[in-house]
């Protein structure tokens, strides 16, 4: 099972700028995840964004922030809990109703919305903001890939359990790199060069 760019959408958890000096191998971390935004930008696959506790921990990296199309404020360790599986997966919209309708209750409930089902996701505190939000999106039954080199936490022990954990659960482990030539899945792709520039 390979990536597939027309099925992804990224997000990034939670690289603040209070938080990454902290953080064993902070700098790489944030160089990987720009990586990843910008690879994403170019092959038109969806960038989001989290935030914890903005007002105590500060906004995440200028440069980040600015490939996202949106950044989520939360409170929560999962951002799925604070609103982020309704960016990922936007509630389907119901036909509207007559006089002749069914009842809510003897309704069928409405499919799973299509669209993109895969999300990649790196981050901060891997072993909690990010291991948070991961379970519950393979709860909610999306495909979730974790970009390992592009994940941190205050602990190489504590980001190395979270990675631990997230495979016993389901999710796919992968590097930049391979999510890179994933989505680009060969070299006669037209973007290839951009792409293969910002890995080099």
């Amino acid at each position: 099972m390979l990536l597939d760019a027309e099925d992804s959408q990224l997000v990034l958890v939670d690289y603040q700028e209070r938080l990454l000096p902290a953080l064993f191998e902070g700098p790489q971390a944030l160089s990987n995840a720009l990586r990843l935004a910008k690879m994403a930008r170019l092959l038109d696959v969806p960038v989001w964004g989290t935030e914890q506790n903005p007002e105590k921990l500060g906004a995440n990296a200028a440069e980040l922030k600015a490939l996202c199309g949106k950044t989520l404020a939360k409170m929560s360790f999962s951002a799925a809990s604070d609103g982020l599986l309704d960016w990922l997966r936007p509630p389907a919209r119901l036909p509207g109703g007559n006089a002749r309708s069914l009842p809510k209750h003897l309704q069928k409930p409405a499919a799973v919305p299509a669209g993109r089902q895969t999300v990649v996701l790196a981050g901060c505190e891997a072993h909690v903001c990010l291991l948070q939000t991961a379970l519950e999106l393979v709860e909610h039954e999306l495909d979730v890939w974790i970009v390992t080199d592009a994940c941190t936490s205050r602990t190489e022990r504590n980001r190395d359990a979270a990675f631990d954990r997230l495979a016993g659960a389901g999710a796919e482990l992968v590097t930049t790199e391979m999510v890179a030539f994933e989505w680009l899945r060969s070299a006669d792709h037209p973007l290839f060069r951009e792409v293969h520039a910002l890995i080099k």
